[in-house]
């Protein structure tokens, strides 16, 4: 039985009846994207007001502004971008409520983490499920991600299902039905191990939002500015994950950290980094067709030219620093993880990487990543086919040319041809 996927409309998206009814709907809401209006909507929904220093306006305001003057965002784009907004500043609402609460939490410490760095669609998520399949390490399902903090005014009982494990499963259910490849491509069920970026979002901060929006105001802001204060963000927040459900080992993963190595190793100076390697054509090829095929539900146009001009440059400028950074990484606690010898030898690949964090993998780890493994296997929801002549029209080698400095340095397999 085959079961590759092949998009062959990005270009020109065939909408399902789903997808129509869906933008139908978003067209006739309005929605209006400024920082006021987000404010309002999350101290409504909160029950609470102090959002602590007002820094974050600036960054909000920049985040709306670039959607709200994008004539080809659709309605349902705009709703959104001002619903997830809504969401991260009543998360930074009810982070701001609990510290003040419990100032104990800053006392929490984050010890010895593993954190994956590697190029987005390079294997990271696989990996860190993996790891976390252990159940010594502690790890952030999505449904905590996204919302870190649980509303005081929710009392489930106990044994009950986490209201935020509901909240986060219809938001999987509703996107499985409204862009039904996304689960081959970038699965998002509520207990998949999700990366800590998505505790940078109550701060308004983190190259996140390059993967909802055209936003290349934003990402020149973001990269101008040092991110250390929001790395210091993030810790916050973890100290409070910590505080609720105790752990002894985090394992952590986000490609952002590629293009930020300083401030991650100014939070977690201790930390284990684990850097995972692939030929950027794939992740280029991999990146931009998912991207293309998201923006039926969030643009007019799909724009494939301009997901993969804007990827190819995005995916550069991570492995650029990457690359110049490469010396503030220590050299006993850094492993280098390349894409085909882990897709060769998963639990070989695991194993490495308890050797190098200083941890047995003892049989009881590798019966847990052994069972996680049998019940993950790649292509499960089926296999994406990629193909940049095809629905690009451009080859591999013109899309490889500007990446010798790395391909030389790691030698990397090239996989795309």
């Amino acid at each position: 039985m085959d079961n590759n996927i092949r998009i062959d409309d990005l270009a020109r998206p065939r909408l399902t009846q789903v997808q129509q009814d869906a933008l139908a709907y978003g067209e006739s809401q309005r929605v209006e994207l400024s920082v006021d209006a987000v404010l309002e909507a999350a101290v409504a929904g909160a029950g609470l007001d102090d959002f602590g220093p007002d820094d974050f306006h600036e960054r909000l305001g920049l985040w709306l502004s670039e959607m709200d003057n994008d004539d080809d965002r659709t309605g349902l784009g705009r709703m959104s971008a001002f619903n997830d907004c809504v969401r991260h500043a009543v998360n930074r609402l009810r982070i701001n409520d609990i510290l003040r609460r419990h100032p104990e939490i800053t006392n929490v410490r984050i010890e010895r983490p593993i954190i994956v760095v590697g190029l987005p669609r390079s294997g990271t998520t696989h990996l860190v499920n993996l790891i976390a399949a252990d159940k010594r390490f502690r790890s952030m399902p999505l449904w905590e991600a996204r919302e870190p903090v649980p509303d005081a005014r929710e009392t489930p009982a106990p044994e009950a299902i986490d209201p935020r494990w509901d909240r986060c499963n219809q938001m999987w259910d509703s996107m499985q039905r409204t862009l039904p490849y996304m689960s081959a491509m970038h699965p998002m069920a509520p207990d998949h191990v999700h990366e800590e970026l998505e505790l940078e979002l109550p701060d308004f901060s983190s190259y996140y939002i390059e993967w909802v929006s055209r936003c290349p105001d934003w990402r020149d802001y973001y990269l101008a500015h040092d991110q250390t204060p929001h790395y210091a963000y993030l810790y916050k927040v973890l100290q409070i994950l910590q505080w609720q459900r105790p752990g002894k080992r985090w394992v952590l993963k986000s490609p952002q950290h590629l293009e930020q190595l300083g401030p991650l190793l100014a939070t977690f100076p201790d930390a284990t980094v684990v850097v995972t390697h692939r030929d950027p054509v794939s992740v280029i090829q991999s990146t931009a067709t998912m991207m293309t095929y998201s923006a039926r539900i969030h643009y007019r146009h799909t724009r494939p030219d301009w997901y993969l001009e804007y990827w190819a440059d995005r995916i550069r400028r991570l492995l650029d620093s990457a690359v110049a950074d490469r010396g503030l990484l220590s050299a006993e606690r850094t492993i280098d993880i390349r894409f085909h010898d882990f897709m060769a030898d998963e639990l070989g690949t695991v194993e490495r990487i308890y050797g190098a964090a200083g941890m047995e993998f003892t049989p009881e780890a590798r019966a847990e990543v052994t069972a996680y493994r049998d019940s993950h296997r790649r292509g499960r929801d089926g296999q994406v086919v990629y193909d940049l002549r095809r629905d690009f029209g451009i080859t591999p080698d013109e899309v490889r040319a500007p990446f010798g400095f790395y391909l030389d340095r790691f030698d990397v397999r090239v996989e795309a041809r």
